[in-house]
């Protein structure tokens, strides 16, 4: 495909840049004060889980089922994605654990914010890929991709904010290295216009590297944190339910939005 002309390479990156600035969507956390920010944390974090798990299971298996046309090597990719994931983690806690125990260094963040960064700065590569391609093919088809993305970012960026700050990040920082994260839509879009077919080829298996990333995640890091959290001696049922609510909010979320891509763009 042909898209290194001056058109295709100004439209990709400037809505590569308007994605990641939708990274910047959970500022509100720097305006709240501790205490509340201490009981919406856990509402962000269902939030991050439901639409991890939507996002994994609702968008972006069924896309590499679509594009490599096998449900068996997308499964086998997803797979591979969620033990390099675990292997990743292992490195990352072992890095945790000689923190902890080096009296002079300051509390380190959790394994699980690390990780919910490195499983969002793949899905926004990926992303960053779509939207090149597509500009390619037609200015368009670009534009619908980009809102169709813009859309399902706005819960997730939500819920990472919620995560990283859970994960022992200030809400400060967090929102920084989100943001830095999310340029990786920018560095997507690079590769897709210097590669072409090359970066276009490795798209349907970085999808399901990414989704087997973020069951990870979800399963293995927030839902056990969720589980942890101390109910509250009165409300502890009421907190439970509600937290399995934000879950199928989250999930729900991915799913209205796949149909808007579907119904936008034509896939999803």
């Amino acid at each position: 495909m042909s898209i290194l002309s001056a058109d295709h390479w100004l439209q990709s990156l400037a809505a590569a840049l308007v994605v990641s600035l939708m990274s910047l969507s959970g500022t509100f956390t720097l305006w709240i004060s501790p205490a509340r920010l201490r009981t919406a944390v856990p509402v962000l974090v269902s939030l991050a889980v439901g639409v991890l798990l939507g996002d994994a299971f609702l968008h972006l298996i069924p896309e590499s089922v679509e594009r490599l046309g096998s449900v068996g090597e997308t499964c086998r990719f997803a797979l591979l994605g969620f033990l390099i994931f675990f292997a990743i983690e292992k490195i990352v806690r072992g890095q945790h654990r000689h923190a902890v125990f080096d009296t002079g260094a300051a509390t380190p963040p959790q394994p699980s914010a690390r990780m919910s960064l490195i499983g969002d700065a793949i899905h926004n590569f990926t992303d960053g890929i779509l939207i090149a391609g597509s500009f390619a093919a037609d200015a368009t088809l670009g534009i619908a991709t980009t809102v169709a993305i813009l859309a399902h970012e706005i819960p997730q960026e939500i819920g990472d904010v919620g995560a990283l700050i859970h994960g022992g990040y200030a809400p400060r920082r967090a929102l920084a290295l989100n943001f830095f994260c999310a340029l990786t839509v920018v560095a997507g879009v690079l590769v897709t216009l210097i590669a072409g077919y090359l970066a276009a080829g490795l798209l349907p298996y970085l999808l399901p590297l990414a989704a087997g990333g973020f069951i990870y995640i979800a399963a293995a890091d927030f839902i056990p944190a969720l589980h942890a959290l101390a109910p509250h001696p009165v409300r502890g049922a009421l907190q439970d339910s509600y937290q399995v609510v934000v879950v199928v909010l989250g999930i729900a979320c991915m799913l209205g939005i796949g149909e808007l891509e579907h119904l936008v763009i034509g896939h999803g």
